[in-house]
């Protein structure tokens, strides 16, 4: 007889050594792991770069440098008929302003014992910011009856010697600057070891307006924060509500044929328009067809709104596609109608996904640029705006043109400003996808 188990086949590999192809597909696997763990690391680091290198370059906009001395505000000067009147003083510029801080700092360091080798008047006059006078000019014509007293005035520092303490502006470089000598530098040390100089936290680049090219020491955020904010006002009053809706209708109630078809196609094509056509469309129609102003809040809050508006209604639909069908089945087979089933019970669900991509919406719209600039708000604004809605109207700047315009500019101080801004631009955006997942952990309901 046979023995039937001859004809049985013989494995000829083991399950504890491995074949040739278990080999190459282990091996293919690791290698899969270690592209991805590369492509994550080199990510990682080139984040790092970027925040590094933005940090290191504008941390220091946010310290400034002041010279604090005792100012004679000189009746002969400031108010020759002596009738306290502001608009008779007003008649005094701030180039006759700018003698009096001369005199008083060059009267303060002889008193103190500072010498002043190879530092002139007029060189003295540009270690103080031209903002100086302006701040005093000001200072006077709100309280005239100042005028004759001797007080300790704050002034900013001119941008070469802010520099020089943030380690901008050295010995080498001033000796092929125009703008600044060595021996003003050598002053300007002598005046900080004297405690006439120091430098500390600047509010006013968060809060204060734009400079002019010549004063980069003076320039500020406060416009372009205020014009963003302003912005963002507007397209979440608007984006929100028409996207949600229409993501709704879409969704829930509109019929599925070729029309609606076109629709959602030309929805997803719009999210992939580059931002510039935007800024075409709302020059075009709100500038030159409906006549709003340039550097206007409410222009550029349309034309964000017709660019946030693909994201919002892609992220709503998806949000409402990812709630089960059991639950509109559970709300309508217990009578409710089709209105009542997607509002009451479904918009809910969905609404951590809704708020979700609205935020990432509006940060994607405070950070673009492009739009802008076509509509004018790359504008230089010292004025802040109005409370809205007076100020919707209102020319400001916003915090992308900004940085934009400062890069533009010849002084270097402004790249330090240009860095300054980003970061604050940055912790807007982080901040606002830390709200995002936030409220999607708050909303979220697990079925």
């Amino acid at each position: 007889m046979t023995d039937a188990s001859s004809n049985t086949p013989r494995l000829t590999t083991s399950i504890i050594e491995p074949d040739p192809r278990t080999r190459r597909r282990n091996a293919s696997e690791r290698r899969f792991r270690a592209y991805g763990l590369a492509a994550i690391g080199t990510g990682i680091a080139a984040l790092i770069f970027l925040v590094i290198s933005i940090v290191s370059n504008g941390y220091t906009a946010f310290l400034q440098t002041y010279i604090t001395i005792p100012v004679e505000l000189s009746e002969q000067r400031l108010d020759p008929q002596g009738n306290r009147d502001p608009e008779e003083m007003a008649r005094v510029t701030t180039f006759g302003y700018a003698p009096v801080l001369a005199m008083a700092l060059q009267s303060h360091l002889i008193e103190q014992g500072i010498p002043m080798d190879g530092v002139n008047p007029r060189d003295l006059m540009a270690m103080i910011s031209q903002e100086a006078p302006a701040q005093v000019r000001n200072l006077v014509l709100a309280n005239p009856e100042i005028v004759g007293q001797t007080l300790d005035m704050e002034m900013l520092a001119s941008g070469r010697i802010d520099g020089y303490f943030k380690g901008r502006v050295t010995l080498e470089s001033a000796e092929r600057d125009s703008n600044v000598s060595p021996a003003q530098l050598a002053l300007a040390a002598a005046m900080a070891e004297a405690g006439l100089m120091d430098t500390r936290f600047n509010w006013a680049f968060i809060t204060g307006p734009d400079a002019s090219g010549q004063r980069p020491e003076a320039a500020g955020l406060g416009v372009a924060i205020l014009g963003s904010l302003y912005m963002m006002i507007v397209v979440l009053a608007l984006a929100l509500p028409i996207g949600v809706a229409a993501s709704i209708y879409l969704e829930e109630f509109a019929p599925k044929n070729r029309f609606t078809d076109i629709i959602e196609v030309n929805i997803s094509n719009l999210a992939a328009v580059p931002s510039i056509v935007f800024g075409i469309l709302g020059l075009a129609i709100f500038i030159n067809f409906a006549g709003l102003p340039q550097s206007a809040p409410i222009v550029g809050g349309l034309v964000l709104t017709l660019m946030t508006l693909p994201t919002i209604i892609i992220a709503t639909r998806a949000s409402l596609r990812a709630v089960p069908p059991s639950i509109r089945d559970a709300a309508l087979g217990l009578g409710a109608s089709k209105m009542q089933s997607v509002f009451h019970h479904v918009l809910p669900l969905a609404m951590p996904g809704i708020l979700t991509g609205t935020i990432i919406g509006l940060a994607q719209a405070l950070g673009e640029t492009a739009p802008l600039l076509l509509i004018g708000m790359v504008a230089f604004v010292r004025e802040f705006p109005d409370a809205p809605p007076e100020g919707l109207f209102d020319p400001t700047s916003a915090l992308p043109v900004q940085v934009f315009s400062w890069t533009q500019r010849a002084d270097p101080a402004f790249v330090e400003r240009a860095s300054g801004a980003t970061i604050v631009l940055l912790v807007f955006l982080v901040s606002m996808n830390l709200l995002a997942v936030m409220l999607r952990r708050r909303f979220e309901r697990r079925w």
